[in-house]
This record gives structure tokens, sequence and C-alpha cells, in this order.
């Protein structure tokens, strides 16, 4: 699994693009790339990638994030080195962008930036076991208005499908039909699946392309 020079991810409030986007980048470490971690949510500054940083730190992973991350100031703004994930092209970006459509606004601003370079992947992150993701239909609205609100189309899928604390290596068995049922209406590959670490043991020979996940929170923002 060779990964683009950028690596968007994006979905729905609660679909665990923090805490995939976290490991991703954890992952693309461990296999000598050189990393850094963007934190796009402007929109919502209250919990982002920010509550990773004590993974991020022991593996040396730079982070930007906004100001006012971790904050309670909610007002827009993004921090100026957000642009060296364009202009850095010695280094990998893993861009993990606020839920839904409003979330993917703050990326826009990159959009012929990033369509120029042509070297990302856009990913969308997906937990069937969310009320509103829980349908391929309503998968397929989530992923039009992002698209439309960024200007870029997505390319992949990250299947992230958990229970929270309750999921076990059934939990995740169980989407891999659910997942592979979109891929096949979108057209869009599943680029890889996550399983918590104390679960990844016991999958690992039955999925392809499997990333542990030291998960970092099990809010409903994450």
């Amino acid at each position: 699994m060779e990964p683009k020079r950028i690596t968007i991810l994006a979905g729905h409030y609660g679909s665990g693009k923090t805490n995939v986007a976290v490991n991703y980048a954890v992952w693309q470490k461990n296999q000598g790339y050189n990393v850094e971690i963007f934190d796009m949510d402007i929109v919502n500054p209250y919990f982002r990638t920010l509550d990773g940083k004590d993974i991020l730190d022991r593996y040396n992973i730079p982070l930007v994030a906004s100001s006012f991350a971790n904050s309670n100031v909610d007002t827009p703004a993004m921090n100026p080195q957000a642009y060296a994930m364009i202009h850095d092209k010695e280094k990998n970006a893993v861009v993990d962008v606020g839920g839904d459509d409003r979330g993917a606004l703050a990326l826009g601003r990159f959009e012929k930036d990033i369509l120029k370079e042509n070297n990302y992947d856009m990913l969308l992150v997906v937990n069937k076991y969310r009320f509103e993701t829980k349908t391929i239909e309503g998968l397929i609205e989530i992923m039009t208005e992002i698209e439309q609100a960024c200007g870029i189309k997505f390319t992949g899928i990250v299947n992230d499908s958990n229970l929270g604390r309750e999921t076990t290596k059934e939990t995740i068995l169980n989407s891999i039909k659910f997942v592979n049922e979109f891929s096949k209406v979108t057209g869009l590959d599943v680029k890889f699946t996550c399983a918590r670490e104390d679960l990844y043991d016991e999958l690992k020979d039955e999925i392809k392309n499997l990333i542990p996940i030291e998960v970092i929170h099990y809010g409903d923002w994450c």
C-alpha cells in the first residue's frame, strides 16, 4: 500500500476521522515516510487531532492545527503553516478534515494546488454503525455534499466501522460486505480497514490492508 504525498480524510461526524488520521500518520512514519499531520477543522475547534498529540509526539510527527484548537473560541482561523501541505514536497501530508460539508469548506482553498500536483488521495471514512451512514444512500449523500464543498473528488474508502468500546472482531468482519457493496456502487476502492490494536492480530490474516488503531477518543466528534 503506497500512500500518495497528500492523504485527505473526510466523512460524517463521528466516523472516526481523527483516530484514523493520527494512526495513518503513525503507520506512514513506521514505513519510513517523512510525514506531517494537518488538522483542517476550523469549524469546530474543541476536539480534533490535537487530542492525539501525545501519540504524534511519541513518533516525532509534526502537527499543524488551528491556533484556536482545544479552546472555547469558535472562530475560523487557518494556521499559516497549513500551506506547507502544498509547498513542502519533501514531506507527506495526512489531512484531518472537519465533519461533513461544512468542515470540508476549509479544504477548498487548497483545491487548485492539490489538483494541480495530482499526488493525493481523498478518502471517505466510513462507519456503517453510525445512524446517518448505515445505508448506501446516506453515504452517497454525505460524499456528494463534501465533494461539492471542497471541489475535490473522493478517490477511495477507509473502513472504520466500529462500536467504540463495544467493538469486537465480529463487529469489523460484519462491516466488510456493506463497505464492499458501497465500493462497488461508487467505483471507489477500499484503501484500508482499521482495527483496534487488541483486535489487530485476530483480523490481520482475514482482512486485506488492515491498519492497527490506537484509540485516542471514543466521543461523537472524533
